[in-house]
């Protein structure tokens, strides 16, 4: 380096600062410089480019990519990510579940609380009270906790996976793993304010993999019981998806061929579209398609689809800072595959599908 300055450890490497301090760089032994990155390390930031009616820029999407040095295809980044989020009916669940909506919310439901609870009380015990203020306080505070309790369930809600929009967004993670990134969807909340952002992270599954497969092998003795726990806590996760009756001939032949090398959500669109439209358009119907690990999948299979399904979560709770802090044993030290937060991937998983 010039100057004698030494960059900082890239372990200890503050993400947050990636716009104002160049990362670290290391230097190859033909003289080249390239970027040393760690998992969690963000690569791209892009907020919405609306409040009402989210919606994400994927041009400027790709340039920050191409900048950073990242050449990733269409069909890998812009294709899934514009069949994931650009449908109306997602940007108005992304309007309706962000936190500038809740902000909106949260005096209008503080009001109508207020008047339900004043003439509920008012009409029970107006001539038991000795004074109006009496009335009015006791209405003001169960309005204000009845409001905070709610506030409080939405917002360990968020905290969940989220079938609207992690969900849709796995078959994105699907074809960006090659590349070595994760996106998610998440608020930036500052000054009493919320912006949707795309983020985008490096993520290299390989330890995360291993680690999970060898959780997994562990618990293969007990193999109904490890099934009963996905079978309780990822019972919900499902896709609707529109099918043909062609489509579940062809379909029900191949997941008995090959289940583990089929997509982890599948795309209806483009299996039907072999298929005669006047023929699609007679025989369409909705089908669910579960996130559930089957049985007949082999441990690795099962380890992969099981952190592919929690990723878009993931990458969530990781810009948000609102990932679960576990407290380190010694013997555990060594077993995080990110350094920028409390727990990784795979212990995320466990954390949660696994206990």
């Amino acid at each position: 380096m010039e100057g004698g300055a030494t960059p900082p450890h890239v372990d200890q490497w503050d993400t947050r600062n990636s716009e104002t301090h160049p990362r670290p760089l290391r230097t190859q032994s033909d003289g080249s410089r390239v970027v040393q990155r760690t998992n969690g390390l963000r690569i791209m930031v892009v907020p919405s480019s609306s409040v009402l009616c989210p919606s994400f820029d994927l041009s400027l999407c790709r340039t920050l990519l191409e900048r950073d040095g990242l050449q990733v295809p269409a069909q890998d980044f812009e294709t899934p990510l514009h069949k994931a989020l650009d449908s109306a009916s997602v940007r108005r669940f992304l309007f309706f579940n962000s936190a500038f909506f809740h902000f909106l919310m949260a005096p209008l439901l503080y009001v109508v609380l207020w008047c339900g609870l004043y003439s509920t009380l008012h009409m029970f015990l107006g001539l038991r009270l000795a004074s109006l203020w009496v009335l009015c306080l006791s209405t003001s505070l169960g309005s204000f906790l009845l409001t905070t309790a709610i506030l409080l369930l939405l917002s360990h809600s968020n905290k969940q996976i989220n079938v609207n929009i992690d969900v849709r967004l796995v078959q994105v993670n699907e074809h960006l793993l090659r590349h070595n990134l994760l996106v998610g969807v998440a608020d930036w909340v500052r000054q009493c304010s919320g912006t949707l952002q795309l983020f985008c992270v490096h993520w290299d599954l390989t330890q995360c993999q291993i680690s999970l497969t060898d959780a997994l092998e562990e618990m293969s003795f007990a193999r109904d019981e490890t099934q009963s726990k996905l079978q309780k806590n990822m019972s919900y996760l499902s896709l609707v998806s529109k099918v043909t009756t062609f489509d579940l001939g062809e379909g029900s032949t191949g997941l008995e061929e090959s289940d583990e090398e089929r997509p982890l959500l599948v795309d209806s669109e483009s299996q039907g579209c072999s298929t005669p439209a006047s023929q699609r358009a007679e025989t369409k119907l909705t089908k669910d398609y579960s996130l559930v690990p089957g049985r007949h999948l082999s441990v690795q299979a099962t380890a992969q689809q099981l952190l592919l399904t929690y990723s878009a979560t993931y990458v969530r709770l990781l810009v948000s800072e609102k990932l679960p802090r576990v407290p380190q044993r010694p013997q555990q030290s060594g077993m995080s595959h990110c350094t920028v937060a409390p727990i990784c991937l795979c212990q995320y998983v466990q954390r949660t599908v696994l206990r």
